[in-house]
């Protein structure tokens, strides 16, 4: 590789710095475009990690709008260019990508593109993602590519660095899930403890009860008021056993089918009334399905914990090539303008963070004893 000017080295550097400065996936993917984009001069950037179904899990853009994006529509599949990045594995350079015949075409909001600069992204023999970049910002004589062989390789590089940023990232991720398992797993050790506890307790006062029914009527009754009481302490605590432990179907059942169950046991568990509806929305790729999931989880979680409501409506729809999420309750609601702390014991924050990890967007309407409604949106389905 030919010596660069310092400013060069300068931003290699500051590029691979910041690809190991992150360990969450959607940070480390946006850091990767972003620095490929800005040190090759590139118009637009992007990254796609592929799922299992022919999609990407997750697919990170960089110098493309918010309101381009959404206009674009559902994330790409595996097909054209991309496929063979990541099914032949192998660099592509081409001077314009829209004459090459594995080209398919993009939506109608898709920026147009011309000169590309593609290559995998690997972790040993596996492809883990796909980069690509487009429209060099140079002078392009007719017919010919903007990308240089020394952008190719300073991309190779970049993306050798990628693979390990991306690898530390899902182990971060992997440590995290097991994290989570094990306390789950503590959490249902807890639980048993609790609930035969409380089981155990509720036999003997109504035992006591029984005994003090005919000779001593009033202490009889106290008694029965316990029984009441340990009997709703051990029905919260199934019920937090049945919200929390529960495993999630998405993958085997699909998230409509998956929403139904889970909001089907919901309604029995609790005194509100819990009901869902869908529009037959088609399947998302499993990254928005997981996101729409675990959203209306936080937010059903929320409406039948703290809001006091008597009723809670889940939809799924499709809207204007979007598909939403809509979870309205009639609780006692909050002022949505002053939840800065609020939102985070809401979990608002993660809620948002996860809309837009996916491309969507999440909206929150509330007022003091008026409700509240949460919808999250995604493009596609």
């Amino acid at each position: 590789m030919s010596h660069r000017p310092p400013s060069g080295l300068a931003a290699v550097s500051a590029a691979l710095l910041a690809m190991s400065r992150h360990l969450e996936m959607r940070d480390v993917l946006k850091t990767i475009v972003a620095s490929a984009r800005e040190l090759l001069d590139a118009e637009y950037a992007a990254l796609g990690v592929p799922d299992d179904h022919g999609g990407f899990a997750q697919f990170v853009v960089d110098g493309v709008s918010d309101e381009q994006w959404k206009a674009i529509g559902p994330l790409p599949r595996q097909h054209g260019i991309l496929a063979a990045m990541l099914h032949e594995a192998k660099p592509e350079r081409l001077a314009d990508v829209r004459k090459d015949p594995r080209f398919e075409g993009w939506p109608a909001a898709h920026p147009d593109m011309s000169d590309f600069l593609g290559l995998p992204i690997r972790d040993g023999d596996d492809i883990i993602g796909a980069l690509f970049l487009a429209n060099k910002r140079c002078p392009k004589p007719e017919g010919t590519c903007g990308f240089t062989a020394e952008d190719e390789e300073l991309l190779g590089i970049l993306a050798q660095h990628a693979a390990i940023a991306l690898t530390n990232a899902r182990l971060y991720e992997r440590s995290r899930e097991l994290t989570i398992a094990e306390e789950r797993s503590r959490l249902a050790h807890e639980l048993h403890d609790a609930v035969s506890q409380k089981l155990f307790s509720l036999r003997l006062t109504a035992q006591a009860a029984a005994a003090l029914v005919d000779r001593d009527p009033a202490r009889a009754k106290g008694e029965l008021q316990q029984v009441a009481a340990l009997a709703a302490e051990a029905v919260d605590e199934l019920r937090a056993a049945v919200v929390e432990l529960r495993p999630a179907g998405l993958d085997e059942d699909g998230l409509v089918a998956t929403l139904r169950t889970q909001i089907q046991v919901l309604d029995r568990a609790h005194t509100a009334r819990v009901t869902f509806a869908s529009a037959a929305a088609r399947a998302l790729p499993a990254a928005q399905e997981e996101a729409l999931l675990r959203v209306s989880q936080e937010a059903l979680h929320n409406a039948l914990r703290h809001s006091g409501a008597g009723h809670v409506d889940v939809t799924l729809s499709r809207r204007d090539g979007s598909t939403v999420l809509r979870i309205s309750d009639d609780g006692h609601g909050f002022d949505p303008a002053a939840t800065r702390r609020a939102g985070r014991h809401l979990g608002l924050v993660s809620m948002r963070d996860r809309a837009d990890g996916v491309g969507g967007k999440l909206t929150v309407e509330s007022a003091p004893g008026k409700g509240t409604t949460i919808e999250m949106e995604v493009p596609g389905g």
